[in-house]
């Protein structure tokens, strides 16, 4: 039974990549914005919240209100509000913000003003990049001029500049945020693929692996970057170099069915710096030991 839900999860995944690419949504300007991901291209998570002073009246307070595919109606809710000066911090889990010719990030902003908003990008929820600002008409930012090229990041923070704190919603108006460059990312648990304490691979995960080949083959990117993650039980060292030969064992195995795409391939260790679940609890735990394989697209230039 968990290896057929082990197996189920991928081909959801599968089914839900090639289902939401390429699609338009309504950019709450009259415009529109194309995501060459479709759905998946959108943040999945509240990493933190800090509420602007002023705040906004408690309907728009909510930071939840921020995830998920554009939602706007035209009514005051299905948004969240920073409050001024408030700053608000997204993580994407089933994809990966990129680099690509041209805009790379959109922010559905709300209201018939873009109020000045600052955004920053990271890797690992630490350290940041700022990439510029939104303003004016404008909701989409060119990340290229601040990071390099084969650069990855799971984070994004939004700030507001102050630019507008009268009224109940003080502060940018956040219904969505998106990465238009963007790359799919697939998730699989470290209990499926290793042994505890070792990175050889279990039978059992080459089933699970032979899936992402032919996912790979399908997508035909132009990049693939595999990440190891552990939890963070343990020293930092050690679990750092466990995710990297986790990763590169992944790595191995993948390219031994995919040799046109060796030269354009990474694996990465992240050791326990890249938690998606509290380190409190066993589940949480189980959540955090995982490899992550990245599919970038081929960009059209």
């Amino acid at each position: 039974m968990k290896k057929n839900l082990l197996l189920l999860s991928i081909l959801i995944h599968t089914f839900a990549f090639s289902q939401n690419q390429g699609k338009k949504y309504p950019a709450g300007n009259g415009g529109s914005v194309f995501l060459p991901l479709g759905d998946i291209s959108f943040a999945d998570e509240v990493v933190d919240f800090k509420r602007g002073e002023p705040d906004a009246v408690s309907e728009a307070c909510d930071s939840i209100l921020s995830l998920g595919i554009s939602d706007f109606a035209g009514v005051a809710s299905n948004f969240t509000s920073l409050g001024c000066g408030g700053k608000l911090t997204l993580r994407f889990t089933d994809n990966a913000l990129i680099d690509i010719p041209g805009p790379d990030l959109y922010v559905f902003e709300v209201g018939k003003y873009i109020e000045t908003t600052q955004l920053y990008v990271s890797k690992n929820g630490k350290k940041w990049i700022n990439v510029g600002s939104i303003s004016g008409g404008i909701s989409s930012v060119d990340i290229g001029d601040s990071v390099k090229s084969a650069d990855v990041f799971h984070y994004v923070m939004l700030e507001d500049l102050k630019s507008d704190c009268k009224g109940s919603w003080p502060g940018a108006d956040i219904d969505a945020v998106a990465a238009i460059g963007s790359g799919s990312q697939i998730n699989l648990k470290s209990a499926v693929l290793f042994d505890f304490d070792t990175f050889e691979l279990l039978p059992a995960a080459k089933i699970e692996l032979d899936m992402v080949v032919e996912q790979i083959k399908k997508e035909s990117p132009s990049k693939i970057i595999i990440e190891g993650h552990t939890d963070n039980a343990g020293i930092e060292p050690y679990n750092q170099t466990l995710s990297e030969k986790r990763a590169i064992s992944v790595k191995n195995y993948l390219f031994s069915k995919l040799s046109a795409f060796k030269t354009n391939s990474s694996a990465i260790g992240y050791g326990s710096t890249l938690p998606v679940a509290s380190n409190e609890s066993k589940l949480g735990q189980d959540k955090n030991r995982r490899v992550s394989i990245i599919l970038i697209p081929k960009i059209e230039k």
